[in-house]
Formats: C-alpha cells, sequence, structure tokens
C-alpha cells in the first residue's frame, strides 16, 4: 500500500476493489443521499427552522398572555381562576373537563391571531409593495429585451419585403 496520503489511499482502494469503489461513489452522487444533502443546502431547510423556533416564542409570549391576563380576568368575571375547573365531569374516577378544551382553544385561536397579524400580513403586504414597485421598474424600463428583439425582427421583415417588391 502507497502513504497514509487520503488520495493514495482512496487510490489504492479503488485498485483493491477492483474499482467498485468509484462505482459506490457514482452511484451516492446520483442516488437519494445526493438528494437529501442538497434538500438540506435549500434555503427552505433553514426558514423551516427559524419557523419552529419563531413559532415556539410566539407560542411562549400567547401563553403567558392567556395565563397572566385572559385567564385572571375570566377568574375575575366567572369567579374561577381559569376555565380548566370548568364544565368538569367525573365518572369512575375520571375526569373529562371541558374547561381545559377551552383553554386550548382560546390558546389555540389567540396563537392563530397573532401569527397572522405579526407574520402573514406584514409578509403579504411587503410582497404586494415588492411586486408594485417590481411592475413601476419594469414600465420605466421600456420593452424588455424580448420586445425589442421581436421589434427589431419584424423592421427587418418589412424591409425585405419592400426591397423585395421594389424588385419584381
Amino acid at each position: 500500500m502507497s502513504s497514509h496520503n487520503p488520495m493514495n489511499i482512496a487510490a489504492d482502494f479503488a485498485k483493491a476493489t477492483g474499482g467498485t469503489a468509484r462505482k459506490v461513489v457514482a452511484l451516492t452522487d446520483k442516488g437519494p443521499l445526493n438528494g437529501f444533502k442538497k434538500f438540506l443546502s435549500r434555503g427552505s431547510m433553514i426558514d423551516m427552522a427559524v419557523g419552529v423556533v419563531m413559532g415556539s416564542a410566539v407560542t411562549a409570549v400567547v401563553n403567558s398572555i392567556v395565563d397572566n391576563l385572559i385567564s385572571p380576568l375570566i377568574g375575575m368575571i366567572g369567579g374561577v381562576p381559569d376555565l380548566s375547573g370548568l364544565l368538569t365531569i367525573t365518572f369512575n374516577n375520571s375526569t373529562v373537563s371541558f374547561g381545559a378544551i377551552l383553554n386550548a382553544l382560546i390558546n389555540f385561536l389567540l396563537v392563530g391571531v397573532a401569527v397572522y397579524f405579526c407574520v402573514i400580513l406584514p409578509i403579504n403586504k411587503l410582497r404586494d409593495l415588492t411586486a408594485a414597485q417590481d411592475e413601476a421598474d419594469a414600465e420605466e424600463q421600456g420593452p424588455s429585451v424580448e420586445e425589442q428583439t421581436l421589434a427589431t425582427l419584424q423592421e427587418i421583415r418589412d424591409e425585405l419585403k419592400k426591397a423585395n417588391d421594389s424588385a419584381e
């Protein structure tokens, strides 16, 4: 075998396996591992990770609002500190708590409202503004390259027709 240079080791391995190692490497370059590598390197994976982190942060804020503001207000009005003890049914030591479900629904709705107003609405507004700006920029620039090429080709065609008609 050759020295411990990684390139020499790979070459020696390829020789020892009769080129099978190259086939395996070629297979993994084209196969699902390469696709997975491309998937990880795309921006959407990072966007998803940021979304998960931001979602958990929004959930913590909304849970705090529900626990420290809305539930106490409901407690002041209804006489109970939160809805989890409200509407409970106990039968054979099993308890069904409709109040806890109501707490979870309120929490879910508040998370949805917070995500809509803090994320979705501003992003849609930004997209609309960007699209309007892009349209304004396109109008200022005049005709596109394709339109200019088409107009030039039409002028050449018309000139050739005139030259052909006058030659006859």
